[in-house]
């Protein structure tokens, strides 16, 4: 089995506390003003950005976790670097499953961006890449999970807390739908996760939605779109009338998550809620 590189990359940070910005499930189409489900997304995009300049103005990092693209096209990746570069902070990205990878790697000019063992002061992020090319679902397989187990065990020789990414949710959150496509080898993720004290949570996207949970005790988070929102609790796809927003974390040096959800509630956004899907768009 080839070892997938890992691809370190140590951010500085101002304080003992590491600030992230999550931007996921951004969708952009080939050309700016493209839309899914009747939604702009780079206008959504825009808004969220604004919002979170206004609001969380310093910043250690951006994490990008997943279907940045709506069909992996290099002109939304290259729309996309400008507009995350609007943060005077690094940014790092993971593909989802509508994501092409090489497209992401071929506007990776720094050759950081697409990093999977990232230091900030006390803490490790592991972006794990749970695409499976052609398929909705995501799983890990044995080189993302040789990748955890070591970027963990070097984590721990240095005494750092932990902080898991990747684009499909490892756990049901109550949508049927959504829930067929999550990570299909989810127990042995969690059976690693298990052998290593230091981890402290694990962070998604794709489900289009907030999740905060404590399970086994990991924090497990899931968040909203920068564009159209999936409804909760749903057995078949529905979309749902909450505004786009973005997810901010702070990590402490004593392994504590603070986090929430901020949303773009003084913008008016189009969506159309009687689509029974969106693959297509």
């Amino acid at each position: 089995m080839a070892m997938v590189e890992i691809k370190r990359q140590t951010v500085p940070v101002a304080d003992d506390v590491v600030r992230l910005l999550q931007l996921t499930d951004t969708h952009l189409c080939r050309e700016a003003g493209g839309e899914l489900l009747g939604m702009d997304t780079d206008h959504s995009l825009q808004a969220v950005i604004d919002l979170a300049l206004r609001e969380r103005p310093r910043v250690d990092a951006v994490l990008g976790t997943g279907d940045m693209s709506n069909h992996g096209f290099l002109e939304a990746y290259q729309r996309l670097r400008g507009y995350f570069e609007r943060f005077a902070a690094p940014q790092f990205w993971l593909p989802g499953n509508h994501d092409d990878r090489g497209r992401m790697a071929a506007v990776d000019t720094t050759g950081t961006l697409l990093s999977n063992d990232i230091r900030l002061g006390r803490w490790q992020l592991v972006m794990l890449d749970s695409q499976v090319p052609g398929e909705v679902g995501g799983h890990l397989g044995a080189e993302q999970l040789a990748l955890l187990r070591e970027t963990l065990a070097l984590a721990a020789a240095e005494g750092l807390f932990s902080l898991i990414c990747l684009h499909h949710h490892p756990l049901p959150i109550g949508c049927h739908w959504l829930d067929e496509q999550r990570v299909a080898d989810a127990d042995a993720l969690f059976d690693v996760l298990a052998a290593y004290a230091g981890v402290r949570g694990v962070l998604w996207g794709h489900v289009h939605q907030e999740v905060d949970r404590i399970w086994r005790g990991l924090r497990l988070l899931g968040s909203p779109s920068t564009c159209v929102q999936f409804a909760p609790d749903s057995e078949n796809f529905r979309a749902d009338t909450l505004p786009p927003g973005y997810r901010w974390l702070e990590l402490h040096p004593d392994g504590r998550i603070d986090t929430g959800v901020s949303r773009v509630w003084d913008v008016a956004f189009t969506v159309d809620l009687k689509r029974g899907g969106y693959l297509q768009d």
